[in-house]
């Protein structure tokens, strides 16, 4: 941040022309340029250079905002990157649309994924954590609000426990219900028992749980439908769809629910598991059409998620809206996330090495897509924000007999909690 920054930036600024020249990110001089030069004899005009409006230093590389020339778009920057990143010298270039006629490329001077260290200060918000890092050197946010409903799909190793230990983590200190399926006896999810509100570990309890959830969403609508009360004087600010226009005092706590291993839900072998199962994907749809109004909202995770696990599972899938791919085995486990995303976010799933755990390709559904690997954090780390927002933990009236049950003493959690504060 001292020399180092200084010498980027000067070497960016004084090559700047050749190198757009050479990457052919150029565009010829105006007719009327060339009209003048003929009528005048003038030599030939150069090729027109976009013009670089400020160059901004970050704590991992430079971020050049270009207005592009006329009949240039964005996608010219994006297929040029690794020309670019190979001009300047530098390990990363990621290019990004901001508005009509200006494009945003940010290069990184190392990589940033290899050792992950978040910012000192990110952006919380409510439902709104941050994850893990980009490639870029900026923060991954998982908004639950924005983004209610997500799938995370990964190998055995690839870091899927890492991320959602991480998620789990930073949702323990916000006003939010945690609640938990974990299909593997609970080995994932029940050291992190004190901060969830219900926790099922096997597909029976579950097939219930999802009924239970159902049933609480149902009643929240008819809440919010009662409240609503529309008439001629009621104020626009009053009328709502959803928990977040309730008054504060009826509005139900948010619930995140958290899938450990999506298969141990969908496969059966008996005539009975198949009826278990039937109910299971019927409450897990209806959850997600419906439950981001009503404040559930969904993450699964899985090694697979497509059609072979049966019926009902591509309409499931259809409804999860993020999309998050670690190290995956074949190329059609990647397609399960970003088929309908984007070709290279499944080309970039593949490439993801094996000594990179908790490395993953995250997919937006404007086809945007981008390398983002969450920091490690272990089980204990975990335990201890679990237990140390436990009282936070609320009591639900319809999950109640799904509430772990613990023989440890109570762990004292603090009267009032900042979940917001801009520091980490």
């Amino acid at each position: 941040m001292t020399f180092g920054v200084v010498y980027a930036t000067v070497k960016v600024r004084i090559r700047y022309a050749s190198v757009m020249d050479a990457c052919d990110l150029t565009v010829p001089a105006s007719r009327f340029r060339l009209w003048l030069a003929r009528l005048f004899k003038w030599p030939t005009p150069r090729q027109r250079v976009p013009r670089l409006m400020w160059i901004k230093p970050t704590r991992t590389g430079l971020r050049l905002r270009i207005r592009m020339m006329p009949g240039q778009d964005t996608f010219d920057y994006s297929a040029a990157v690794d020309r670019l990143r190979h001009a300047f010298g530098v390990h990363q270039v990621t290019s990004r649309e901001i508005k009509p006629g200006v494009v945003e490329i940010a290069t990184t001077g190392y990589d940033v994924l290899k050792r992950v260290q978040m910012p000192a200060r990110t952006e919380r918000g409510e439902l709104r954590i941050p994850v893990a890092l980009c490639e870029d050197g900026s923060v991954h946010y998982r908004d639950y609000r924005e983004v209610p409903h997500s799938v995370t799909l990964g190998a055995v190793g690839s870091g899927k426990s890492v991320t959602q230990r991480r998620v789990i983590k930073e949702l323990a200190a916000q006003h939010v219900a945690l609640v938990g399926i974990d299909c593997k006896s609970g080995v994932e999810l029940s050291p992190l028992a004190r901060r969830f509100s219900a926790l099922a570990d096997n597909p029976d309890d579950a097939a219930d749980l999802l009924e239970a959830l159902v049933a609480r969403m149902e009643a929240t609508y008819q809440v919010i439908r009662r409240e609503q009360r529309i008439s001629a004087d009621t104020p626009d600010a009053e009328i709502t769809a959803n928990i977040w226009g309730l008054p504060e005092y009826l509005r139900p706590v948010p619930v995140v629910l958290t899938i450990d291993e999506i298969a141990e839900l969908a496969l059966f072998t008996t005539t009975a598991e198949k009826k278990r199962r039937e109910r299971i994907i019927v409450a897990l749809v209806r959850l997600a059409q419906l439950g981001r109004a009503a404040g559930i909202f969904l993450d699964i995770y899985g090694q697979r998620f497509g059609s072979e696990l049966g019926d009902g599972i591509t309409m499931l899938r259809a409804q999860l809206t993020g999309r998050m791919a670690h190290r995956v085995n074949d190329e059609s486990s990647a397609k399960m996330a970003f088929g309908d995303v984007s070709p290279h976010a499944v080309f970039a799933a593949t490439q993801i090495r094996n000594d990179r755990p908790g490395m993953a390709v995250v997919g937006h559904s404007n086809g945007d897509w981008t390398r983002i690997r969450a920091p490690h954090t272990s089980m204990r780390e975990a335990v201890t924000a679990c237990n140390r927002y436990a009282g936070l933990t609320p009591d639900i009236p319809e999950l109640a007999r799904f509430r772990p049950v613990l023989d440890l003493d109570p762990v004292e959690a603090p009267a009032t909690v900042e979940p917001f504060a801009e520091a980490a």
